[in-house]
């Protein structure tokens, strides 16, 4: 009996390594025929992209030939080998960007002449400011003087007339154009002066009480004006048509007297007298 059992204990244990052995084997060549299946697998993928690039390298040298054959066409239509019309394109493409240096060089210098222009232009506009604040003062101060002129009333029209007392006042007047001035100064005891188409001779000064006696002849005749006040419109006809004459004197010393003569615009101008003040 013991060595039964120790028979069949050696059957069984030989049994078992058996399968073991099998289930080994099996493993291993399933395990084998999986890594084939994945190498063929990745043989297959590699040999697509193979071919895929081998296409693309045929298309690419296609193209190639295509191009020189095309380049050949052209030097031929042109009259040039190959070798000239790559020449030629070189020299060419050297030349846009020659010009395209040259058209932005040219750019720059517009945009820089531009800039220029643009800042002398704010110049003019700050010069004409400057201009227009200068005409604007001088144009106050003409009113300012114009405020000053004073209004007399003429001794024979009986009239109130603007008069200047002044050489400033005298230049709005002036400035109004409606008439024609002489200024003049006299020297008392002097001979007759001539002024416009009359004579002014100063007889007498009076500083102290703003007076003066003063001989004025016009058409061969004299006439005395005597203790007038300076600043007072002495008027007068003279002339064939009877025009209106004004004289001012609006400074007296011991020795002299200083003022204007103002005539009508269409008062006559002797050759000899000095061109009127309008």
């Amino acid at each position: 009996m013991a060595d039964e059992d120790v028979q069949m204990q050696l059957e069984n244990q030989s049994n078992a390594g058996k399968w073991i052995l099998i289930i080994v084997a099996i493993v291993v060549i399933a395990g084998f025929a999986y890594a084939q299946y994945s190498t063929h697998t990745k043989l297959g993928t590699l040999s697509d992209q193979l071919e895929a690039s081998n296409a693309q390298v045929r298309e690419l040298q296609a193209r190639i030939q295509n191009a020189e054959a095309q380049e050949e066409t052209l030097a031929r239509q042109a009259g040039m080998t190959k070798k000239e019309l790559t020449q030629r394109t070189a020299e060419l493409q050297a030349q846009q960007r020659a010009e395209a240096s040259r058209f932005e060089q040219e750019e720059k210098a517009q945009k820089q002449a531009i800039s220029e222009v643009s800042g002398d232009v704010a110049g003019v506009k700050t010069d004409v400011g400057g201009v227009k604040t200068d005409v604007a003062s001088t144009k106050a101060d003409l009113e300012a003087t114009k405020a000053k002129l004073q209004t007399a009333v003429g001794d024979i029209t009986g009239q109130s007339e603007l008069i200047a007392t002044t050489r400033a006042d005298l230049e709005v007047l002036k400035h109004k154009g409606d008439r024609n001035y002489y200024e003049f100064t006299l020297l008392r005891g002097a001979k007759p002066q001539a002024v416009s188409t009359v004579s002014l001779q100063l007889k007498k000064t009076d500083p102290k009480h703003g007076k003066f006696t003063m001989n004025v002849t016009a058409d061969d005749r004299t006439i005395e004006k005597r203790d007038r006040n300076i600043a007072e419109p002495i008027q007068f006809y003279s002339g064939r048509d009877h025009l209106l004459f004004e004289l001012v004197v609006w400074t007296v010393d011991k020795k002299k007297a200083t003022g204007y003569l103002s005539t009508p615009k269409n008062a006559p101008v002797p050759v000899t007298a000095s061109n009127p003040s309008s």
